[in-house]
């Protein structure tokens, strides 16, 4: 299982990933700076193409990044051999594809894909029946995957991806295809696996999802523009090269790109390039209302 357990389950620094393409490079991540901590539900936000699901992709091992620095439980993920990857896939780093099929075996019924996911785990087999219930996924536990509705597979893969509290679990739009009621199962099933020590971090754009998360990471252009704790205003995020995602309302008073910084008693205030004040943003507009 994943060590380090004073440490975040996951952490990365500067992290880049690239790809190539007919028309040129395609930067998805930009330099993102976060860690996940154990026993915490991350949210990951942000429109379209702002690098969720990249991200996620590299969390959980899927895909190595183009640069910049991952660690795994204290581990540096480039140190990491292929048999270490294939071990920390298989035993620790648990994922949920956007389409559920690709984290489900096609020759498996329900209740042998969570029962496969919990002996590698080690985990108690009777556990795979309580999850399949709690899941409202009981009288299903015999059928296949082309059996299962969109909504049903998803919840199966959420149960083979928890069951036996892996160190880290990684979901990309978990609740997409649900209902309320279904949402509610699966948010739940996610928050008792991270009271059993687990970090959880999914990608959505889900507002249920969102609100039951601990935190809160909003993308925008591939890096980390805002955290926020449950029920705490967003924060700003400044990387450790000193970089600052101003919100998208800020940006028409610099329209020359640049800004000069100047340090006051007040703390650090931006002003146009020309030298002059910039005015003011009403309270709505700084709160992006």
């Amino acid at each position: 299982m994943l060590t380090d357990a004073d440490g975040p389950a996951a952490r990365c620094a500067r992290l880049v990933k690239i790809y190539p393409s007919a028309s040129g490079e395609t930067h998805a991540l930009r330099g993102i700076e976060a860690s996940f901590p154990r026993g915490a539900l991350t949210a990951v936000t942000g429109p379209s193409g702002s690098g969720k699901s990249s991200l996620l992709s590299v969390l959980a091992l899927r895909e190595r990044q183009s640069g910049g620095e991952l660690w795994i439980a204290g581990r540096s993920a480039e140190t990491l051999t292929g048999r270490a990857l294939r071990h920390l896939r298989r035993y620790d780093v648990a994922w949920v594809a956007q389409r559920p099929t690709h984290s489900l075996f096609d020759g498996l019924v329900a209740r042998e894909q969570v029962e496969q996911a919990a002996r590698l785990r080690a985990a108690d087999l009777a556990e795979c029946a309580r999850l399949l219930d709690r899941l409202g996924l009981s009288a299903r536990a015999g059928a296949r995957n082309r059996e299962l509705s969109g909504g049903e597979q998803q919840r199966l893969a959420v149960a083979a991806a928890v069951v036996g509290a892996p160190g880290l679990v990684v979901a990309d739009e978990p609740t997409a295809e649900l209902d309320d009621d279904t949402s509610s199962l699966v948010l739940a099933e996610l928050r008792r696996c991270a009271q059993g020590g687990s970090a959880v971090v999914f990608a959505t754009h889900d507002q249920r999802a969102i609100a039951a998360a601990d935190r809160v990471l909003h993308l925008r252009y591939g890096v980390v523009s805002t955290e926020a704790m449950a029920g705490a205003q967003a924060l700003a995020q400044i990387d450790s090269t000193g970089r600052l995602q101003l919100p998208p309302e800020a940006l028409a008073l610099f329209p020359q790109g640049r800004a000069q910084v100047v340090l006051d008693g007040l703390g650090v205030r931006l002003l146009p390039a020309d030298g002059r004040d910039a005015p003011s943003v009403p309270t709505d507009e700084r709160h992006g209302r």
